[in-house]
């Protein structure tokens, strides 16, 4: 890390403060009633954004696909998938936004096409050696007649993560079959992508969360990779990097990004999926002349203990400090268990893969009651944060879906070892006694709702003292209010029980520990994860009070 001597400048801009919403279009609102959620439901309820009080909205894929891996294998990036509509409704959800006083950042996926791709037909129907392979990370196999795949690694989804052509190489895909790697030396890869980015730069989005942004470059040698194949596999400070993961070569990639972004006009950033650790390596991508923001993944995977949470803040603030950049707090999104499921396991801590009916099940109350004074910590660190559709109504995971209605690949190629997840993607509920509970105008899902959203839904919640999206709404406001985006931060206590902050005029208290914890006298409070009892703060609870 940095010597203080060397330490950034703290950066400057909408974005170090803002809080930005994860929309997953499946998800959230169906206009049509075809039971898949389109641009124009988003388009329809950016009032609830607006009034929830964020900044921003990114959205997931929305490009034509075969949808292998849910709109994460691109076939086009210039296009809407009629799926979800088209791009006049792309320009005027972008419109609709603004209006809001919303930002716009889209999904980019630059790590694989789909196998649908114009690219990959090309590649499939062209010679070995050819310009249109050489756009693809295709290679001749092992052994005399190259029946081996080039080498052992595998997929994230399980399984080998290289299937064989008709002519005999092979290609690679650290995802599905139905994504094959772009081969990211090839210049042609690279001013193709910065002309998609100029494409939705001109429509106007304000920036690009960046898919496996840690993983477009390679090992040149493609060595060998002996460990089990998991996005964060391998990235401990004491054990070596993986060669299909946090090369350095990625870094010229983005400053070559970062020099388009800003030669636009409005601040617009780049936002990296870098399942990156320790967190030194992480600030790596934010430093001045590359990325904006970078996805805290170890805080998210952290336990819910009192020591375990003090360390990765510290960590964290300390890495991102030093390279001028804020740091980027997240609980939940469209690729982990929801975090008021996750911090109701036995564990309390990090779980990527989903839950099924046969598994342990959370404890619902708890995890419910640990969400809501996770989210008030993180929502009163400096920086900015993240929230996951549904998260400000206290969504749990759908634990008990039908195995037959799972969707995920991670299912299919993991043997049925792995639930995936689909858990975390249910369409979310707005009306309880509303066709499939207010997500569009028919009882048709995607995937199946549980009976028990009905109790989550908004209207059950709005204007509801003690709700949890009243919670998140005065959470919001106050964190503007009060500044609490821009610190400073100090810790007073860091114990093994209790964890205490302030930052600017307030004062943060979360009570891990069994005994009640009682406030100081004067302590007028603003913010309560759940009611005190009296004057203590209980057990699983966070306060804030000035």
């Amino acid at each position: 890390m940095n010597t203080d001597a060397t330490k950034q400048a703290p950066a400057t801009g909408w974005w170090t403060e803002a809080v930005i919403y994860q929309v997953y279009p499946r998800s959230f609102a169906d206009s049509d009633g075809d039971g898949i959620g389109d641009l124009p439901g988003i388009t329809a309820r950016l009032d609830h954004l607006a009034e929830l009080g964020v900044d921003a909205v990114w959205l997931s894929p929305f490009y034509p696909s075969p949808q292998a891996d849910a709109g994460y294998d691109v076939a086009d990036y210039r296009d809407v998938d009629p799926l979800f509509g088209t791009l006049a409704d792309a320009d005027k959800m972008i419109a609709e936004a603004k209006a809001r006083g919303l930002r716009v950042i889209v999904d980019l996926v630059p790590n694989h096409t789909s196998s649908a791709h114009r690219w990959f037909a090309a590649a499939v129907a062209a010679a070995p050696g050819s310009p249109e392979r050489r756009r693809y990370v295709i290679r001749d196999g092992k052994g005399p007649d190259g029946a081996e795949p080039p080498n052992d690694w595998e997929s994230v989804f399980g399984g080998p993560a290289w299937t064989r052509l008709p002519d005999g190489q092979w290609y690679l895909h650290l995802f599905d079959t139905g994504q094959p790697d772009l081969d990211w030396d090839n210049p042609e890869v690279r001013e193709e992508f910065l002309d998609v980015l100029r494409f939705w730069l001109d429509r106007g989005v304000d920036g690009f969360r960046v898919d496996v942004a840690h993983g477009l470059i390679k090992q040149a040698d493609l060595a060998d990779w002996q460990e089990p194949q998991e996005i964060l596999s391998g990235n401990e400070a004491d054990k070596p990097r993986p060669p299909m993961w946090d090369q350095d070569g990625v870094h010229e990639i983005y400053r070559e990004w970062r020099r388009l972004l800003d030669s636009y006009a409005g601040e617009r950033v780049l936002v990296a999926e870098a399942w990156v650790e320790p967190a030194e390596r992480l600030a790596r991508y934010v430093r001045p002349d590359e990325m904006h923001q970078a996805f805290n993944f170890e805080y998210l995977m952290a336990a819910w203990t009192a020591p375990a949470q003090y360390a990765v803040i510290t960590r964290s603030l300390e890495a991102t400090d030093a390279v001028g950049a804020p740091t980027t707090w997240v609980l939940s999104n469209h690729d982990v268990v929801r975090h008021a499921s996750r911090l109701g396991l036995s564990t309390g801590g990090g779980r990527t893969n989903g839950i099924g009916v046969d598994d342990p099940q959370p404890d619902a109350a708890l995890g419910l009651r640990r969400a809501r004074a996770a989210s008030l910590l993180m929502l009163a660190l400096p920086g900015s944060a993240y929230l996951y559709q549904g998260e400000e109504l206290g969504l749990p995971e759908h634990t008990t879906l039908p195995d037959e209605a799972r969707q995920d690949p991670t299912w299919a190629r993991s043997g049925h070892t792995q639930r995936g997840r689909d858990g975390c993607r249910v369409p979310i509920p707005w009306e309880a006694d509303a066709p499939s509970y207010g997500f569009g105008p028919t009882d048709a899902s995607w995937l199946p709702q549980p009976p028990v959203w009905a109790e989550y839904a908004l209207d059950r919640q709005r204007g509801v003292p003690g709700s949890t999206y009243e919670l998140y709404r005065t959470a919001l406001r106050l964190r503007r209010e009060h500044g609490l985006a821009r610190g400073p931060m100090r810790f007073l206590s860091s114990g093994d029980e209790v964890l205490t902050f302030t930052n600017g005029d307030l004062t943060v208290l979360t009570n891990f520990g069994a005994a009640p914890v009682p406030l100081p006298d004067g302590a007028t409070v603003l913010a309560s994860s759940a009611p005190l009892d009296g004057t203590a703060v209980p057990t699983d609870v966070t306060v804030w009070w000035v």
